[in-house]
């Protein structure tokens, strides 16, 4: 077997290894992992910071939302930017942090699901999943001391438990896993608070994509950093359900309803987010 230029390809690319594709990298060409780039000694590197993720279970499994701006200091850097991310057919990530961190970061963790399964011919179980998103980001904490931190959140169907579940992080790599609802960036306190009067167990998947709409929106009420869903340009909050058929996002009519439905509620109830 050769590469492109016509030369024999190293031994470890022919040999069956480890069933990390990180950790192979990390042993051949650690300079192309995100946590091992050197950065400049001194300044402060101005990089776009997605916002607000949420997530929630419901009987059927779970799902994961986020809003759709990214901010750089005071400025709107992107108003429809993707934070919520398919990573195997069975679960997926919102981003919150440097945004061209964590989404390099999402796609190492994508490939390194991938890898698993060629090499061991199985799905990883959904906590063996959580705790390598964990050890991904632990190797992220040197950029991380540097202002360039990477929170994501996790979620998926747990095929041997048959529920949703969902998992948090710190900067360290710390992996925590969350009982029925949370929420994650810098409108996460205001969601939160929204999840919690909304939130009970036997929601069915439509009334949790309302509920997760509604915890955007009520991030976005407080929090200058999260974007509501923008009825003139047509920016809907980012949907994905996740349960045994796997993982589907929805479309923008289907997501245009939910908040046609939370605007005209809000307009008959007095006080409230307008």
């Amino acid at each position: 077997m050769t590469d492109a230029r016509g030369g024999h390809l190293p031994a470890a690319y022919l040999a069956a290894g480890s069933s990390s594709f990180t950790e192979f990298l990390g042993s051949h060409s650690p300079e192309l992992l995100p946590g091992r780039r050197v950065l400049p000694a001194a300044g402060v590197v101005e990089a776009p910071h997605g916002t607000t993720i949420v997530a929630l279970a419901h009987r059927g499994g779970v799902v994961i939302a986020g809003d759709r701006r990214a901010t750089m200091g005071n400025v709107i850097a992107n108003r429809d930017m993707e934070k919520v991310f398919a990573t195997d057919e069975y679960s997926a990530v919102g981003i919150a942090g440097t945004a061209g961190i964590a989404i390099e970061l999402v796609k190492l963790f994508q490939v390194e699901l991938e890898h698993y399964e060629k090499i061991e011919g199985t799905l990883m179980s959904l906590e063996g999943k959580a705790n390598r998103l964990a050890t991904m980001i632990r190797g992220n904490l040197g950029l991380a001391m540097q202002g360039l931190a990477v929170v994501p959140m996790f979620a998926g169907v747990d095929l041997n438990r048959g529920e949703g579940r969902i998992f948090s992080y710190d900067v360290t790599g710390g992996c925590y896993e969350e009982r029925d609802h949370h929420s994650v960036g810098s409108g996460s306190l205001f969601a939160r608070g929204s999840l919690k009067k909304r939130w009970h167990r036997d929601l069915t998947e439509d009334a949790a994509v309302a509920t997760a709409v509604e915890a955007l929106y009520d991030a976005a009420d407080d929090d200058s950093a999260t974007g509501g869903p923008d009825v003139h340009r047509r920016i809907w909050p980012t949907v994905a359900v996740i349960d045994s058929a796997g993982v589907r996002f929805l479309d923008d009519a289907t997501l245009a309803g939910h908040v046609a439905d939370l605007l005209a509620r809000h307009d008959r109830e007095d006080g409230g987010a307008r």
